[in-house]
Formats: structure tokens, C-alpha cells, sequence
């Protein structure tokens, strides 16, 4: 469990083809901290699991369901740099919202507009998912806890103060990318209670 509130940005180093998966390794930093082979990291939103710790690099495999979930297989390439997050300790603060690195698909950023120091960014969700959103819900964008300042079908907006922009990858957003998008697990358990 992760809470969206980025530790660093890591770059990657190398993306493999492995079988039906591929293994990606990362540089990073603070977030080896603690970190032991087995551990979780959520890269770019992602649970991923620490497969190898050699210095300043760590190894993630990656499975076939990882890579036609995310965004992963065609857009994380050497020289990428990505948001890195360590898991949720029972005592620590909630500052974020609960994020599970269970990626639930990938959105399209439509709009990028500044705002005094600020971002707000509007991006498109599959219609699958966008009945999760709601005014003033959470939402991870790439990792990122977010609130959705306004849905309109399909089309969610968010904000992003300089705080944000300066500590994530989201300030190199540009109309066209991708993102993974995980979206509210207390709406998706709604449903489905709700569906019974």
C-alpha cells in the first residue's frame, strides 16, 4: 500500500525483453533506505517488486500483465526518469490518499494549461474507468496522489501546485503522453458491494 506522495525520481537504465515480461533497472537513491530484495517500490504508480540491489541500481521484473496494463512496455526506455515511492509504514502519516500500485489502466493528457506557478492538466480516462471519478476524489496520476478538480465524462482536470511539478516527472507532461491511472479503490468496492 502507497500513499501517492513521491520520495524521488529515479532514471532508468536499462528496459529488457524477458519471455512474455521484461526487467527494467533503475538508479535511485533515498529510497534504498530500507529497501531489500523482495521489497516493494511503486514506480510510476506501479507495484513493483525488487528483484536484485547493486549499489545505487535496482532490478524490477516486470510480468506480461504489468506491461499491457501500464504504460510500460513502449514509453520506459534508457534515460526515462520516473516517480519512486517506497511502501506505507502502519505508523506513518496518511499525507496522500491509499494508493494499492495496482494500475488500473492508462489515460491520454489531452490539455496542459499554466496557472500563476501551476499546472492544471485534463486528461481522457478509458470510459471503463472513468465512472470511478468524481469532484473533488482522489485519483493517481503516474504514482502521484491527486484530486480531480473536475470530471466531465471521460475527461478528468487535476491540479498541480509548483511542489508538485518541481518533486515528480509530471511537470514534463505534454498533450499526447501517457499515464498510468489508478483510480479510487473505495469506489470500485462501492460497485460492486453496490451490485450484489
Amino acid at each position: 500500500m502507497f500513499t501517492g506522495i513521491i520520495e524521488e525520481m529515479g532514471e532508468v537504465l536499462s528496459h529488457e525483453r524477458l519471455g512474455g515480461g521484461s526487467r527494467i533497472v533503475v538508479r535511485a537513491s533515498s529510497i534504498l533506505a530500507e529497501l531489500g530484495v523482495g521489497g516493494s517500490v511503486a514506480v510510476n504508480g506501479c507495484c513493483l517488486t525488487a528483484t536484485s540491489i547493486e549499489g545505487d541500481r535496482i532490478a524490477f521484473d516486470l510480468a506480461g500483465e504489468t506491461l499491457v496494463r501500464t504504460r510500460f512496455d513502449k514509453r520506459l526506455w534508457p534515460g526515462v526518469v520516473v516517480n519512486l515511492e517506497r511502501p506505507l509504514l502502519v505508523s506513518s502519516r496518511l499525507d496522500g490518499h491509499f494508493v494499492q500500485g495496482h494500475v488500473d489502466g492508462v489515460a491520454t493528457v489531452a490539455s496542459i494549461r499554466d496557472a500563476a506557478g501551476s499546472s492544471e492538466v485534463a486528461f481522457d480516462l478509458p470510459p471503463a474507468l472513468s465512472r470511478y471519478c468524481v469532484e473533488k476524489g482522489s485519483i493517481s496520476l503516474d504514482g502521484v496522489s491527486l484530486t480531480c478538480a473536475a470530471v466531465s465524462g471521460g475527461r478528468v482536470r487535476v491540479a498541480l501546485i509548483p511542489h508538485t511539478l518541481a518533486i515528480t516527472t509530471l511537470s514534463r507532461l505534454r498533450p499526447g503522453d501517457l499515464v498510468n491511472i489508478e483510480v479510487d479503490i473505495v469506489a470500485k468496492y462501492v460497485e460492486r458491494l453496490l451490485a450484489k
